[in-house]
């Protein structure tokens, strides 16, 4: 082979090796380019969750606005009632790290396949759209949230769980994604958006409710201690407080939660004013709680109108205001002969609850001015008449029938009562009987006979 040869067979191969190269590089990048981002990469390169000014969320119910003021999110819808800063947090989190499962390559045409029409008026058509933006109102981010992703195509007796749900990128056209997150938490409801926290009124010393749409007080409950059951304030003799009751009256609203908050242009048109019922609540350490309770109107009109003259029917929720004040005590009494060693103590735990209290005076203080509508359940104990929560006492027995109880059968049969011992007792006599005399062959005579009778 001469030297010509050999360099024909080094360009060969050299231009073969160039073709592979070619290939392989065309076949990785349409591999590539089916999707702008790939398995195992996140949504979104770079999310701007710091930068997020404000979130509009829009579905098939509706639209909800959140916003961040002075550095915390609120409710826009709810007259900017502070947001549940968990959820939000979470939901910004989440697109910052959300990794994708499966690219599909889809036009924006496609997005009713994946649940995400925005023209579809069902929630499980129409999906989720979320659009961000920053302080001056510029967009940064768009994306989409659509069907979830069963486990199995199959039907399963045990049901198909989901695994994850269809997302879109609106800056990434190349096509939809599949997820592992679920985003429970992320809804087009505004009072699904709203922070939870709510009055818990604690060692509760007396409760006064008025009468409905009167100042009047129907009924007034005090107690003298903490561990103390209640008395009816100005009850008489025979009214005896119902336990069974008044027993939740002790940690009324200790577990409360109110469903929504009605902006103030809409408490007009949602309340029955004139059923309106105001309720005090004392407390043991100095908080006193004024709360408005009153029936409230469907937010939405009645499929059947209400007739001419007449008012839409009350739901089973409640509107309910509130106001809290607290004197607190800047110094703990001293009991007589403390020891140095218990006082220290003592103080510090002082100190600790006092602390404790002027938090919760704050925090509750906030809720001045804001109309909750809340679930029949969460106040229907403060709801009940004065015959409602006392029990009629056992009248004492009529005199001289303490020892003279009767006694009833089944079937209405009534017993007299017992004797006392004083009662002479009742003798019952037989009357003599004389027997016939016997002959000697053992038969009754006759005669006899007939003269015994």
């Amino acid at each position: 082979m001469n030297k010509r040869q050999v360099i024909i067979l080094w360009v060969i191969a050299i231009a073969l090796g160039a073709a592979v190269a070619a290939v392989k590089h065309s076949q990785n990048k349409t591999i590539v380019s089916a999707t702008q981002r790939s398995r195992s990469q996140t949504l979104f390169e770079s999310f701007p969750a710091s930068d997020a000014a404000t979130i509009e969320i829009q579905g098939a119910s509706g639209t909800v606005s959140l916003a961040k003021k002075d550095g915390k999110w609120v409710v826009v819808d709810r007259n900017n009632y502070p947001a549940n800063s968990t959820y939000v947090n979470d939901f910004l989190r989440t697109l910052a790290d959300l990794k994708i499962t499966l690219g599909m390559q889809a036009g924006p045409s496609f997005a009713p396949r994946f649940g995400m029409d925005e023209s579809a008026t069902k929630a499980e058509d129409r999906g989720l759209t979320a659009t961000f933006k920053d302080a001056s109102g510029k967009e940064i981010a768009k994306v989409s949230l659509g069907k979830s992703i069963d486990s199995s195509s199959e039907p399963s007796p045990m049901g198909n769980s989901s695994v994850g749900r269809y997302v879109r990128n609106h800056a990434d056209e190349s096509g939809f994604y599949a997820v592992s997150e679920m985003f429970p938490s992320v809804s087009a409801e505004a009072k699904r958006w709203l922070a939870d926290g709510f009055i818990s009124p604690e060692k509760v010393k007396s409760i006064a409710v008025t009468q409905p749409g009167k100042t009047d007080i129907a009924w007034k409950l005090v107690r003298e201690g903490e561990d103390a059951e209640f008395k009816l304030e100005g009850g008489t003799a025979t009214e005896v407080p119902d336990t069974t009751a008044t027993a939740p009256l002790k940690s009324i609203f200790s577990y409360a939660r109110f469903e929504d908050v009605v902006p103030p242009d809409k408490v007009a048109d949602r309340i029955v004013a004139d059923q309106k019922r105001t309720v005090t609540i004392d407390t043991f350490e100095g908080f006193v709680y004024t709360i408005n309770i009153s029936p409230t109107k469907p937010a939405a009109a009645p499929a059947t109108p209400p007739a001419a003259g007449e008012e839409p029917a009350a739901t089973d929720n409640f509107l309910m205001t509130v106001d809290v004040t607290a004197e607190l005590p800047k110094e703990r009494k001293k009991e007589d002969g403390e020891k140095p060693e218990d006082a220290k103590t003592k103080d510090t735990a002082f100190a600790d609850r006092l602390k404790s209290l002027t938090e919760k005076i704050a925090k509750e203080k906030a809720f001045t001015g804001v109309t909750f509508e809340i679930g029949k359940s969460s106040v229907e104990a403060l709801l009940k008449d004065r015959t409602a929560i006392i029990t009629k006492a056992t009248p004492p027995p009529a005199a001289g029938t303490q020892n003279s109880p009767m006694q009833k059968f089944p079937g209405g049969m009534i017993a007299p009562p017992p004797t006392s011992a004083t009662t002479a007792p009742i003798e019952a006599v037989t009357p003599p009987i004389s027997v016939p005399a016997a002959d000697d062959d053992g038969e009754v005579n006759e005669k006899d006979e007939d003269d015994n009778q």
